[in-house]
């Protein structure tokens, strides 16, 4: 087969993992990057079964040694258990399978399978669009970089330019633009404060208070991983003083674990949504990750799918049907995508709710709900395979 190429578009854990996925299947690639260097933000990432089996796919090891372990469940603000997680072992090996691992270190598990010469930052890419040739069609990419503009031509251009995404909104004119989904979000990486000694499985749990939510779990090196959501206004500053206010009457452990952090590692970000695509395909250009569908991370999925798409892509693509793949990966992808996508939207309704009356009845029928529907509803997401043609690729 003729030398085929790839231009990634974003330097991410969507873009780095797709790279290393079409390498793995003799693509040459390039990876473009905006920013100055590879790099990402200091916030945690949960990964699940399924983006082990991902990473799995695309050869990447190295992430992971340090599971979550038995988790406490699901609490109201006061402290009391709605769902219980740590009193059965079917529960346990959910959690126990987890990991929260540092956004910096899975990307540099990825850079790793991503060879220097294959990567390109400082390079803005300003749009892309179609080129016909004779026997197919290619894409061609138009950026600035540090030696001035150029093109770039390919037989596969992907789009893993994450919410604001330049390709998206190139060649999918009618996609409507992201909407704030009504929350903030505060996410803190942080030494593990002495609070938490002999806290136990309370200690590991989210919790749901008016309007609120509180998330806290262990990560590898002695750091904990805390996360806050609130329904309030987009785009304002308040940090670390604002989340000790907010959380000021929660039970403990939390206000104990907020009088220990520092405000260098507090983040806060608006959560959007990108409304529902079409399609993720367009000709020999294809969208993966937040670029397709990007949601509010309820589920605690968002990093988790855009690996499943980059290992589903990187194998379909081995096939010498590249139109016949991106079709099949588009109808793979936009049906599990789009579910988890209604799935989050929907658990972000449910755990802010404010008025007192009603977070009382949900918290009652969580309780009363079995937990073998529960734990089937909650392991849904974790149980992806990779399809059969990508299976059989892999192993050739």
């Amino acid at each position: 087969m003729a030398e085929r190429t790839a231009v990634i578009v974003g330097g991410g854990i969507g873009g780095l993992a797709t790279a290393a996925g079409l390498r793995r299947h003799g693509w040459t690639v390039r990876v473009l990057e905006r920013a100055d260097a590879f790099t990402e933000v200091g916030a945690g990432i949960s990964l699940w079964p399924n983006a082990f089996t991902a990473l799995a796919t695309i050869g990447v090891t190295g992430v992971g040694d340090e599971r979550i372990g038995v988790a406490g469940g699901l609490r109201d603000w006061r402290g009391r258990w709605i769902v219980r997680m740590h009193d059965t072992e079917q529960a346990a090996r959910h959690t126990g399978s987890a990991v929260v691992a540092h956004r910096a270190e899975l990307l540099d598990a990825l850079l790793a399978a991503v060879p220097a010469e294959c990567r390109q930052a400082g390079v803005a890419v300003r749009g892309v669009r179609h080129a016909a040739r004779r026997g197919g069609h290619r894409a061609v990419v138009e950026h600035d970089g540090a030696g001035g503009g150029g093109e770039l031509a390919a037989d596969l251009v992907v789009g893993a330019d994450g919410l604001r995404s330049v390709v998206r909104e190139s060649l999918w004119p009618d996609a409507k633009p992201p909407v704030y989904s009504g929350h903030t979000a505060w996410r803190i990486v942080m030494p593990r404060p002495s609070a938490l000694d002999g806290a136990g499985v309370r200690a590991w749990a989210e919790t749901w208070g008016p309007g609120g939510v509180f998330g806290l779990f262990p990560m590898p090196g002695g750091r904990v991983y805390c996360y806050a959501t609130a329904t309030v206004p987009p785009g304002g500053q308040g940090g670390l003083a604002e989340l000790r206010e907010r959380f000021r009457g929660w039970c403990d452990p939390i206000p104990a674990v907020l009088a220990a952090a520092e405000p260098e590692h507090v983040l806060r970000n608006d959560i959007y949504y990108l409304p529902r695509l079409r399609t993720f395909v367009d000709g020999p250009v294809v969208l993966l990750g937040d670029a397709a569908h990007a949601m509010t991370p309820n589920l605690g999925q968002g990093g988790c799918q855009a690996l499943e798409d980059a290992a589903t892509l990187s194998a379909l693509a081995g096939s010498p049907d590249l139109a016949g793949a991106l079709r099949r990966y588009d109808e793979l992808r936009r049906p599990r995508t789009q579910e988890l996508w209604q799935r989050s939207k929907q658990g972000g309704t449910l755990s802010h709710l404010t008025p007192a009356p009603a977070r009382a009845v949900r918290n009652a029928l969580l309780r009363m709900l079995p937990r073998s529907l529960f734990l089937k509803s909650l392991a849904r997401p974790f149980s992806w395979q990779p399809p059969a043609a990508e299976v059989d690729i892999a192993a050739k």
